[in-house]
């Protein structure tokens, strides 16, 4: 099997994977460590629907993309693509996930006697404004997305340089 450099667009998720994790961790305030409950099959379902498990397994898949994307540490395209795409699930959850826990959270009493006595922040000119935080959390997602695209779309695949030099027996790249 021939090794290859890894392309640029894989070295370039070291930083994006970095600035994802960052964010995960303070919009969903994941502590430093966190438990998995194995004790049977099931007990999967009360975690996996809460959005700071959500995001600390995440964080885990960045963990796991950004060391894959450091120079010098041996990966395949297979698993690079397979974490990209369970992570994208995550990551694209996010921005409403956290929007939907600090609806929960909000002391709405306190945060209405604040509003009323003084504003901090200008209002949204409309109801449907841009969040700009949101949004480059949306844009970091893509670029973390971006290098296995010719790899989910199989039409795309085919005229890409990277994939078709690059290609062992098993048709998995390996850099």
């Amino acid at each position: 099997m021939e090794v290859v450099p890894k392309p640029h667009e894989l070295l370039a998720l070291h930083d994006v994977t970095r600035e994802l994790f960052d964010t995960l961790r303070r919009w969903f305030e994941v502590p430093d460590s966190v438990s998995l409950d194995l004790s049977e099959v099931d007990s999967v379902v009360h975690e996996m629907a809460d959005p700071q498990m959500i995001a600390a397994l995440a964080m885990r898949k960045l963990q796991a993309l950004h060391l894959l994307a450091t120079p010098g540490v041996r990966t395949s395209t297979d698993v690079v693509v397979t974490i990209v795409q369970d992570l994208a699930r995550a990551l694209v959850q996010a921005p409403t996930m956290r929007l939907q826990r600090a609806a929960v959270n909000t002391d709405w009493d306190n945060a209405l006697v604040n509003l009323a006595a003084a504003v901090d922040e200008p209002a949204p000119v409309a109801p449907d404004a841009a969040d700009p935080e949101a949004e480059h959390f949306t844009n970091c997602t893509a670029d973390c997305t971006r290098p296995c695209m010719p790899f989910l779309k199989p039409a795309r695949a085919r005229s890409c340089s990277w994939s078709r030099r690059n290609r062992s027996h098993s048709g998995m790249c390996v850099c």
